[in-house]
């Protein structure tokens, strides 16, 4: 399988300055578990061969959603293998794309956002972490990489250097947020460039910070697995509760199509009518 990492790896790093931090880690991934599962060399693979890892991939209980995001990683690569004329069939053109179901992303309600913020209450950094997770509605990469150089106090502002697609944009933040933040910074004992980071100064990882908010959700009453998404979804969704502009919300989330931000107005077409029923 040596042929094949050295291809893998020269693919990764050939498209970093066009993927986001999230896509590579995620193409990476995905592409070392199908060739460990398939045992062939990238030249090998037949179709079938990727039939046989989808069917894998849905009794281990993945969602076909994930299993469709680790099928566009084998597409990208045999894709770009098919231009650089290291192969000359794709396996990857007949193989259908999982239906995807219709979904609502999952987010808290008021009570239930107090009632995270609460259990952070007596950890400064963390409850900093979840203040600005919820402020901003940043992807947990990019509150990861913000840089103390990238706030704007005065106008509470943040800039999102490299996001999706690596887009750039600034995002803002609250009066409590800025408390937060700065009530942390004051009592951090460590000189770091970044405005979370662990003791040597470097970004914690998005492993830690799943680990720290997985902390916070024990014994949290709550019906679903809060992540750092969970408070994306949130701040998107409580916007759109309180009308705002679908192309602001989408600003801020750094969504490409507004197609995607529109699954927020239908969650406010569900809570009113949830509280017009309560009427009732």
């Amino acid at each position: 399988m040596e042929k094949t990492n050295y291809i893998i790896n020269y693919f990764i790093k050939e498209n970093e300055a066009k993927f986001s931090q999230e896509t590579v880690r995620g193409y990476t991934i995905s592409l070392k578990q199908f060739f460990a599962f398939c045992q062939k060399e990238y030249d090998a693979v037949k179709t079938a061969d990727i039939r046989d890892w989808l069917i894998e991939l849905n009794s281990a209980g993945l969602k076909p959603r994930s299993i469709s995001l680790k099928l566009a990683s084998l597409r990208s690569f045999y894709r770009r293998l098919i231009e650089n004329e290291l192969i000359s069939k794709n396996p990857t053109l007949d193989i259908n794309s999982p239906k995807i179901e219709d979904y609502l992303p999952v987010y808290l309600g008021k009570a239930d956002l107090v009632q995270l913020m609460e259990a952070a209450k007596d950890h400064t950094r963390d409850r900093a972490v979840l203040e600005t997770l919820y402020a901003t509605g940043v992807r947990a990469s990019e509150l990861l990489n913000i840089r103390l150089e990238d706030i704007k106090w005065d106008i509470r502002q943040i800039w999102i250097r490299k996001g999706k697609g690596n887009k750039e944009r600034f995002v803002l933040f609250t009066a409590e947020c800025a408390e937060r933040l700065k009530h942390y910074l004051a009592n951090r004992q460590i000189e770091s460039p970044y405005l979370f980071a662990n003791r040597w100064g470097n970004p914690f990882s998005r492993v830690w910070l799943e680990k720290r908010l997985s902390r916070y959700a024990i014994g949290f009453n709550s019906r679903y697995k809060i992540t750092p998404h969970t408070l994306r979804h949130t701040f998107a969704a409580h916007l759109s509760q309180k009308d705002m502009p679908q192309a602001h919300i989408q600003e801020l989330l750094g969504h490409i199509n507004i197609n995607t931000t529109k699954i927020y107005t239908r969650l406010q077409s569900i809570a009113r009518k949830k509280q017009y029923d309560s009427y009732q």
